[in-house]
């Protein structure tokens, strides 16, 4: 704080000592280029910082763009799991939505959704939700089935009736 009065008592005097100088001379004006100051200033303060903020943002986005991608793809492949759940619960007889499932109408509805899914979804969302056999299992899981089901009864055959292995 001190050194910033004195600072300021400095550069009042050096502003003043040409209007001091000559006293017995009639008051002239003496003009101060702030502007011109500021506009140096400004100039020189966004020469430093636009590279500084530039660096901000691309790490910023080196840092988040990874989790965004993982939120992205994630509801992505659960869209997709749902629509082709829908489509088999709508294309299996004895399935419908809401209802619990046996263990055959299970295993069909399963089997109808990963032939969906391998009909009409692009590929790069079916590796993201881990390929046909993931897909399996993400409809096994989000179906009713009743008490005794389990994997081995149900999503087993369904993988088989789907021409894939368990994983």
């Amino acid at each position: 704080m001190i050194r910033m009065l004195t600072l300021a008592a400095l550069a009042l005097a050096c502003a003043s000592s040409p209007v001091l100088a000559d006293a017995g001379a009639p008051a002239t004006a003496v003009a101060l280029p702030w502007g011109d100051w500021i506009v140096a200033f400004g100039q020189t303060a966004q020469a430093v910082l636009t590279p500084l903020l530039v660096a901000l943002v691309t790490g910023l986005i080196a840092r988040f763009a990874p989790m965004a991608r993982y939120f992205v793809s994630k509801s992505v492949v659960e869209g997709m799991v749902r629509r082709v759940t829908d489509y088999a619960l709508n294309a299996v007889a004895g399935a419908a939505k809401g209802r619990t499932l046996t263990v055959p109408v299970g295993s069909a509805v399963i089997a109808a959704a990963v032939q969906r899914a391998a009909d009409q979804v692009p590929g790069f969302v079916v590796k993201a939700a881990g390929g046909l056999p993931g897909i399996a299992e993400k409809v096994f899981r989000r179906i009713a089935l009743e008490e005794g089901a389990t994997a081995a009864n149900t999503l087993a055959p369904a993988l088989a009736a789907a021409g894939l292995a368990a994983r």
